[in-house]
C-alpha cells in the first residue's frame, strides 16, 4: 500500500472522492484540477487551465474534462462522469474504478468486465499542456476507446453557455485537431500519439453542475460544448498518449515526452515530500527572468505579503537556496521601485501594504540563518539597508515611526494587514493604529540588521539600530501587554482591542522578542488554551463576540468569518516554532503530536498539500483555496527546524 493509494470501497463513495481534489501545475501558472474520480465539482476545476495574456493573463478553462469510453462487441462503458440536476450523476464512470494512487502521477485501474485499463496524467513542467497514458492492462477481444473532449473556453471565474457566437469548427492536424471557439483565446491543440480516427459531432451539454459553487453561493450550472470524438483501437498492453496544449506537438514524442515529465517528479511518498512537491508547484516563471512564488490555487496569483511570508519556507525549508534567491532577483528591483515612487510591478500586487516590507527583512533573515550572515550581507546588505533606511525616515504613505519609535498604520478605511476581508470595501476586521505584529516584526528586524552592521564592523549604524530597537523594546510592552498577561491586537488613538487574536503570538516566536520569557510563555499559555486546534490557530478566541468558526454560506457570509473565528495553518507554523523557542527540546514530542494533523490532511481535500484555511470548531473542516504557499511554507519551516532540534539530541 503506498502512502497516498485509495481503493475501490473510497472511490465509488462519491462523498468520499468528490470531497478530494488532485492538483498539478506548471511554472507559468497553469494548472490541472479536478476530483479524484474525473468529476469537476469547482468552474476552476479543468485539464487545461492556463493564463490568456490577451485576457489580462486571467486564468481560462479551455479543455474541461476528457470522457472516455470503452468499446467490446458493440458494447459501450463510459468511463466519466458529471454531475447534473437532482444529485444526477451521467455517465457513471466511477463504479468501474477499482483503484487510485497519487504518490508520482495520479493513476486510475479501471475495470470493465475483462478489460483493465490504466489512466495516467503528467501536466508539462515548461509547456501548457496536459499529457495522459492509457496503458490496456488487459484484455479478452478487441477493444476500441472512445474520447469526448468537453470544451469550455471561458475565464475560470466565470461560466459559459450555449450560443451562437462559438466558432464551432475545428482543423485537421497530425493524429488530431485544432480548435478555437471564441476570439482572444489560443488554440487548443489535441493530438495522439498514433494514427485517430475523428467524427465530427457537435453537442452542447447542457445544466452541468459545480456543487462547490452552488455551497459557496455563486452560479453553478452551466453547458460545455463537444465538437465531436476520437476513436482509437488499443491492444492488450499498448499505450495511447493523449496530449492537449496551447501548441503543436510531435506526436512521435509524445513517449518520451510523458516518460520525461514523469520522471523528474519527487514521488508524494512521505509528508515531507508532499509538502515539497506542493512548494514546487507554487512556483511561476512566466519568463525566462523572472521566478515568482504564487499565493495558491487555484484563484490566487503573485501577492506581495504571501510571497515574503511563503518564501523561506517553499524555497529553504526544501533547501533550494537557489530558488530563494531566483525569486528575491525577481522581487527586489519590484520593492525598489515601489520605495523610490517608480512604476509598480504588473505582476506582484499588493505591495504597498505597509506589513510587506517587514515580512521581507523576516524573510532575508531566514536566509541569513539558513546560508549564514556574511553571504546575506555580501548579497542582500545594501537593500537591507535601503528598506531600514526607508522605514525610518517615514517615506512609506502607510507606516510611519512615532516618537514612541512604534510603527503606526492608519487600516481605518483599507484593510492594511493579513486579515484582509472586506464587505462592500469597508474592512470586516478594522485593524488600525499600533499593531502587534508589525511591532513585533519591526523589533526583530532592527535587531537582525543590527546584527548584520556588526559584521560589517559599522559602528555607527549598531548605534543607531541598538537605540531605536531599545526605544520599541520599552514601549511595546507598555502599550501591548495587558493584566492579562496576553497581547493587545492593536491600539489607536486610546481605542484598544482587548480581542484574543492570533497575531500575538509573534512576539513569541520572532528570533528577537522585546518580552521577557516569562512574559512569552503567558502570551503562548493564552494563545493555546483559547487559540490552538489540530488545523491552526484560530482567528478569534470562541470567547470573544462574534466569534464564527464556520466558513460556509454565501461570500458575505464567508467574508465576515474569514477572520472572525476561522484556524489557519501558517499561524500554526508559528505557535509551533514559539514553543520550541520557550520549551527547547522538551517541546519536540508535543510538536511532532501535533504535526499529525497536518500529515492527515495530506490524504483529504486536496491531495497532497493544504488548504487555505480551516473551520474553527470540529471536525475542522478545510475551507478555500486549496493549496496555499503561506501554509505550505510554515508547515515546512516547522520540519525543518524541529530536524535542527533533533540533530542536536
Amino acid at each position: 500500500m503506498g502512502y497516498l493509494n485509495f481503493d475501490k470501497t473510497m472511490m465509488i463513495n462519491l462523498e468520499y472522492s468528490l470531497s478530494r481534489e488532485i492538483l498539478r501545475t506548471n511554472r507559468k501558472g497553469a494548472y490541472h484540477c479536478t476530483t479524484l474520480v474525473d468529476c469537476n465539482t469547482r468552474k476552476y476545476h479543468g485539464l487545461l487551465v492556463m493564463p490568456v495574456a490577451e485576457l489580462n493573463d486571467e486564468n481560462c478553462v479551455l479543455l474541461s474534462s476528457l470522457d472516455e469510453t470503452v468499446i467490446q462487441h458493440g458494447a459501450e462503458f463510459n468511463l466519466g462522469i458529471h454531475k447534473y440536476q437532482g444529485d444526477n450523476y451521467s455517465p457513471k464512470g466511477h463504479k468501474y474504478i477499482r483503484q487510485f494512487e497519487c504518490e508520482t502521477v495520479p493513476r486510475t485501474i479501471y475495470r470493465v468486465g475483462g478489460v483493465i485499463l490504466a489512466k495516467e496524467k503528467v501536466f508539462s513542467l515548461y509547456e501548457n499542456r496536459i499529457l495522459i497514458k492509457y496503458t490496456l492492462l488487459d484484455a479478452h477481444s478487441p477493444t476500441t476507446i472512445r474520447f469526448k473532449p468537453f470544451l469550455a473556453f471561458r475565464k475560470a471565474s466565470e461560466l459559459t453557455y450555449e450560443n451562437p457566437n462559438i466558432n464551432g469548427g475545428y482543423e485537421e492536424i497530425e493524429n488530431g485537431i485544432k480548435c478555437r471557439l471564441y476570439e482572444n483565446y489560443p488554440d487548443l491543440y489535441m493530438q495522439f500519439n498514433k494514427k485517430c480516427n475523428f467524427v465530427f459531432e457537435p453537442v452542447w451539454y447542457k445544466g452541468i453542475e459545480y456543487m462547490k459553487e452552488l455551497e459557496r453561493g455563486f452560479p453553478y450550472k452551466e453547458d460545455l460544448y463537444v465538437p465531436g470524438y476520437f476513436e482509437l483501437p488499443i491492444k492488450k498492453g499498448e499505450t495511447i498518449i493523449f496530449s492537449a496544449g496551447d501548441s503543436k506537438t510531435n506526436v512521435r514524442q509524445l513517449k518520451r515526452m510523458y516518460e520525461k515529465e514523469a520522471g523528474i517528479r519527487t514521488p508524494r511518498s512521505s509528508f515531507f515530500n508532499c509538502l515539497k512537491n506542493s512548494a514546487q508547484q507554487l512556483y511561476y516563471r512566466p519568463t525566462e527572468d523572472d521566478c515568482y512564488l504564487l499565493a495558491g490555487y487555484p484563484w490566487f496569483k503573485v501577492r506581495a505579503r504571501d510571497l515574503f511570508m511563503s518564501l523561506p519556507g517553499c524555497t529553504l525549508g526544501i533547501d533550494d537556496p537557489v530558488r530563494f534567491e531566483k525569486i528575491m532577483a525577481t522581487a527586489i528591483p519590484a520593492l525598489r521601485h515601489f520605495m523610490n515612487y517608480q512604476v509598480r510591478d504588473e505582476v506582484i500586487t499588493e505591495i504597498d501594504q505597509p506589513d510587506v516590507l517587514l515580512w521581507t527583512l523576516w524573510a532575508l533573515q531566514q536566509y541569513a540563518n539558513f546560508m549564514g550572515k556574511e553571504r546575506c550581507v555580501k548579497k542582500y546588505g545594501e537593500f537591507i539597508n535601503e528598506i531600514i533606511d526607508y522605514i525610518r525616515t517615514n517615506k512609506h504613505p502607510n507606516l510611519k515611526v512615532m516618537d514612541n519609535s512604534l510603527l503606526y498604520s492608519d487600516g481605518r478605511e483599507k484593510a492594511i494587514s493579513w486579515m484582509n476581508s472586506t464587505v462592500n470595501g469597508v474592512p470586516v476586521i478594522r485593524r488600525t493604529g499600533f499593531l502587534v505584529e508589525f511591532n513585533a516584526l519591526w523589533y526583530n528586524g532592527l535587531k537582525f540588521v543590527s546584527d548584520l552592521a556588526v559584521l560589517r564592523n559599522n559602528q555607527s549604524q549598531v548605534e543607531v539600530l541598538d537605540n531605536l530597537s531599545t526605544r520599541v523594546g520599552e514601549s511595546f510592552v507598555p502599550l501591548f501587554l495587558n493584566k492579562y498577561g496576553y497581547l493587545f491586537d492593536y491600539v489607536d488613538e486610546g481605542v484598544t482591542d482587548w480581542s484574543v487574536r492570533p497575531n500575538m503570538i509573534f512576539a513569541v516566536s520572532l528570533e528577537y522578542s522585546p518580552l521577557t520569557r516569562a512574559q512569552q510563555r503567558n502570551v503562548l499559555n493564552v494563545v493555546t488554551k483559547e487559540l490552538l486546534t489540530p488545523k491552526g490557530l484560530r482567528t478569534l478566541s470562541p470567547k470573544s463576540d462574534g466569534y464564527r468558526p464556520y466558513y460556509v454560506g454565501a461570500q458575505v457570509e464567508r467574508d465576515f468569518a474569514y477572520h472572525s473565528g476561522t484556524a489557519w495553518p501558517w499561524l500554526f507554523g508559528a505557535y509551533l516554532e514559539a514553543y520550541l523557542r520557550i520549551f527547547k527540546k522538551s517541546g519536540i514530542s508535543f510538536v511532532e503530536r501535533m504535526l499529525i494533523g497536518f500529515e492527515e490532511e495530506m490524504s483529504m481535500h486536496c491531495i497532497g498539500t493544504i488548504s487555505e484555511l480551516f473551520d474553527g470548531n470540529p471536525p475542522f473542516t478545510g475551507r478555500g483555496a486549496i493549496s496555499f504557499a503561506m501554509n505550505v511554507g510554515a508547515i515546512m519551516r516547522v520540519l525543518k527546524v524541529l530536524n535542527e532540534y533533533n540533530l542536536q539530541k
